[in-house]
């Protein structure tokens, strides 16, 4: 136990070395990017918040259905539906200043919306498999590059073959389901209060119906300390202030400096609150560009990858029509605005996770893990493509910008999800 001991300090203390250096290599790369075009430092910066919150709230999608389905836990699916209503509310306001009259054949630009068919409930079902068999989402996935997860690397390489099959079998999904399905926008039939109303009221619902199932399920909350408990002890409550005296202003701003450091960089952060920053995040780069979205830039190097190996897949009929993580076949440029956004959650997470001595290289216990990482992530990567998006962009995005997509596709990810889980318990 000494030995242990001993060595946090030192973990740390290095943590905090290459924190600082990964702080600094992440501002050269903003100022480096900055006279190619002021909006690049701007995603750069989004994207390391986006990992940051990630990793310090240890948010990911596919860790909110195993828990709901294995252990009857909803902690982290809350933090979802939080994170939904946040930016329903973000939405909603920008987009009625893009659209002010609903219900014309318009639509808000760069909007998550997305053509109603069975390539939803295919894609949803495919995804939700796949992230339980690789135990993260793509943006889960992404974070846990920074983490050091060796098997998240797999799971990624897997995504971008998934994205180039998909690629070459988009034209099928095109002609037979994408091209002729509705785009249905809440808003052109219920108007923007009506459409917000419904979305919230739906989401309120969930929350509800996961109470009742956890109090079924008899999951309780975890007890906090009360106010008294944590003035006990002499560790700076009330008690001990009392008989100590009052300390100096300089030693106690010194203990509340530390104190807000270890909460920030330290401790991990409920996913309540990580959902609710994900939300806001969302809306105010909505503001800048477009709502938050990962797989669109994914697609783009998995067209280059397949290139190199001379299996570069032909045009893609209708997807430069379609906003959200629409397949795109690139172009010559490295540089885009979405390489910045997904750049910066890795680069994000990886700073979080040095800050809070948490970055370590990890390796698969088990040599199935890599399989199912491979597996999981080709299943997702091709769920991801003719969806319109992962998790992020097929229904945390999809959701608040009123549109009936997200909803199609969530309850296709619920099915696959449920499958998923079985699937890796029997594997198991």
């Amino acid at each position: 136990m000494a030995v242990i001991a001993s060595t946090r300090p030192a973990v740390r203390g290095a943590g905090v070395v290459v924190g600082a250096l990964v702080a600094v290599g992440a501002l050269a790369v903003g100022v480096a990017t900055a006279p190619l075009g002021r909006d690049f430092p701007l995603f750069w910066a989004f994207g390391l918040a986006f990992g940051f919150v990630l990793q310090r709230s240890r948010f990911c999608f596919a860790s909110a259905f195993r828990d709901l389905f294995l252990f009857g836990g909803s902690a982290t699916l809350k933090g979802i539906l939080a994170g939904m209503a946040v930016a329903s509310v973000g939405f909603a306001l920008l987009e009625s200043k893009m659209v002010a009259l609903p219900g014309f054949g318009l639509l808000p630009p760069e909007a998550h919306l997305f053509p109603l068919g069975l390539h939803l409930v295919v894609g949803g079902v495919l995804f939700g498999i796949g992230m339980s068999l690789a135990g993260g989402c793509v943006s889960g996935t992404l974070y846990r590059l920074g983490e050091g997860y060796a098997a998240s690397y797999v799971a990624l390489l897997g995504i971008l073959v998934g994205l180039g099959l998909a690629a070459h079998t988009w034209g099928f999904w095109w002609e037979r389901t994408i091209s002729t399905g509705p785009v249905v926008w809440l808003p052109a039939y219920l108007g923007y209060g009506g459409a917000l109303a419904v979305t919230l009221g739906a989401l309120a619902a969930i929350w509800i119906a996961l109470e009742v199932f956890e109090a079924r399920r008899g999951f309780g909350a975890p007890a906090f300390p009360t106010a008294a408990v944590l003035g006990a002890g002499g560790q700076g409550g009330p008690s001990s202030g009392a008989l100590s005296g009052p300390a100096p202003v300089g030693e106690v701003l010194r203990q509340r400096t530390a104190e807000l450091g270890r909460r920030l960089f330290r401790d991990g952060w409920p996913v309540l609150v990580g959902g609710l920053l994900l939300g806001v995040l969302n809306v105010y780069l909505y503001t800048a560009h477009m709502p938050w979205g990962v797989t669109g830039e994914l697609s783009r190097w998995a067209v280059k990858l397949y290139a190199l190996v001379g299996l570069e897949p032909g045009p893609l009929p209708g997807a430069d029509q379609l906003p959200g993580c629409t397949l795109t076949l690139g172009g010559s440029t490295l540089l885009s605005h979405s390489l910045m956004l997904d750049g910066g959650i890795v680069v994000g997470s990886l700073l979080a996770a040095s800050l809070a001595g948490e970055f370590r290289w990890r390796l698969p216990r088990q040599r199935r893990r890599w399989a199912q990482s491979a597996v999981g992530g080709v299943l997702m990567g091709y769920g991801a493509a003719i969806a319109g998006g992962c998790t992020i962009g097929a229904l945390f995005s999809a959701i608040p910008s009123l549109g009936l997509n997200g909803w199609l596709f969530g309850v296709a990810l619920l099915a696959g999800a449920a499958l998923g889980t079985r699937l890796v318990r029997r594997l198991a």
